[in-house]
C-alpha cells in the first residue's frame, strides 16, 4: 500500500464513521460541520480567483458561507423561521447584492479586475456553502434529532456517489478507452463514465436492503433507480466542474488539507451538484 493510499484509508477509518455520528444525532453539530465545511471551501474556492490575480472579498464570503447551514436548519425545524426567510429573502438578497457592489467599490481600483473580483466573491460562497446546505435540509425535513431514518435519506445520494466514483475508476484503469473530455480531465474516459453510473444503479437495491428499509424509509424502487441515474450523471458533471476551475487556476489539488485527498473542494465536488439535486427529487417524490 502507498503512503498515499496508507492516508487515505487511515483519513476515511476516521471520518467516515464520525460523520455518520453527527448526520445521525443532527440539529446544531450537523449544522455547524456543514457550516465549517462550507467555510472552508469557500476558502479554497476565493483562492482560485486569487491566484488569477482577483482581489475577492474574504470576510464577505466567509460570513455568507458560514451562515447556509444554520438557515437551511432554521427553515427545515421551525415553521416561524422559515415563514420570515419566506418573508424577507428577496429583500436581503437585494441588501447583499449593494453590500457587495459598495464593497467591491470601496477594495477593488479599476485596472484590478473588480467584475471577476465581485463574481467570485459571490460564486464561492454559493457553491461551496449554499449547495451543501442541501445535506441540512434533507436531514430535518420530517425528521427530528437522533433519527436512522434522516441519517439514511442523507447517505443514500453519497453512497450512490462513492459507487459510481469507486466503480468509474476501477472501470476506466481497467478498460481505458477514449477520453471523456481532455481538455478538462485527462484521466477520465467514457468507459469509465459508463461503469460509474451502472455502479450508481447497482447501488440502489442494496442500499434500500441495508439500510433504507431497515430505517424505516419508504420509496418505489423506479423512483431510487431515477435518483440514481440523475446522481451517476450529474456528479460526474460536477466534478469536471471542479476540475475545470483548478484547471483554469493552475491547480492539481484544491488544498492540502485532507490527507491523501486534497481539499474540500476535491472531497465534495461531486456533491456540491449532487445534494441540491437528491433534495428536489425527494422533494418531487413527496419524500421530504
Amino acid at each position: 500500500m502507498t503512503s498515499n493510499m496508507a492516508r487515505r484509508v487511515a483519513f476515511a477509518a476516521v471520518a467516515i464513521p464520525a460523520a455518520l455520528g453527527v448526520v445521525w444525532l443532527g440539529g446544531a453539530p450537523l449544522a455547524v460541520l456543514v457550516a465549517v465545511a462550507g467555510v472552508l471551501g469557500t476558502r479554497e474556492f476565493l483562492h482560485f480567483g486569487e491566484r488569477q490575480g482577483l482581489r475577492p472579498w474574504t470576510a464577505f464570503a466567509w460570513v455568507l458561507a458560514a451562515a447556509a447551514a444554520p438557515l437551511a436548519w432554521g427553515v427545515a425545524v421551525s415553521p416561524g423561521v422559515a415563514a420570515r426567510v419566506d418573508a424577507a429573502w428577496p429583500y436581503a438578497a437585494g441588501l447583499l447584492l449593494v453590500a457587495l457592489l459598495l464593497g467591491t467599490l470601496a477594495r477593488v481600483a479599476p485596472d484590478a479586475r473588480p467584475l471577476g473580483s465581485a463574481a467570485v466573491t459571490l460564486l464561492a460562497p454559493l457553491y461551496a456553502g449554499a449547495l451543501p446546505a442541501f445535506l441540512v435540509t434533507i436531514r430535518h425535513a420530517g425528521h427530528g434529532n437522533q433519527s436512522w431514518a434522516g441519517t439514511a435519506l442523507v447517505f443514500f445520494p453519497l453512497a450512490l456517489t462513492w459507487a459510481c466514483d469507486s466503480l468509474a475508476m476501477e472501470v476506466g484503469r481497467r478498460v481505458g478507452g477514449p477520453k471523456l473530455w481532455p481538455a478538462v480531465s485527462p484521466g477520465k474516459t467514457w468507459s469509465g463514465s459508463i461503469g460509474g453510473l451502472a455502479g450508481a444503479l447497482l447501488a440502489v437495491p442494496l442500499y434500500r436492503w441495508l439500510a433504507l428499509g431497515p430505517a424505516g424509509v419508504a420509496f418505489p424502487l423506479w423512483q431510487g433507480l431515477l435518483i440514481a441515474l440523475a446522481v451517476g450523471t450529474l456528479g460526474q458533471l460536477g466534478d469536471l466542474a471542479e476540475s475545470l476551475f483548478k484547471r483554469e487556476a493552475g491547480l492539481k489539488d484544491s488544498s492540502s488539507l485532507i490527507p491523501g485527498h486534497g481539499g474540500v473542494l476535491d472531497r465534495f465536488d461531486s456533491l456540491y451538484v449532487v445534494l441540491p439535486v437528491t433534495a428536489a427529487l425527494y422533494r418531487c417524490f413527496g419524500v421530504i
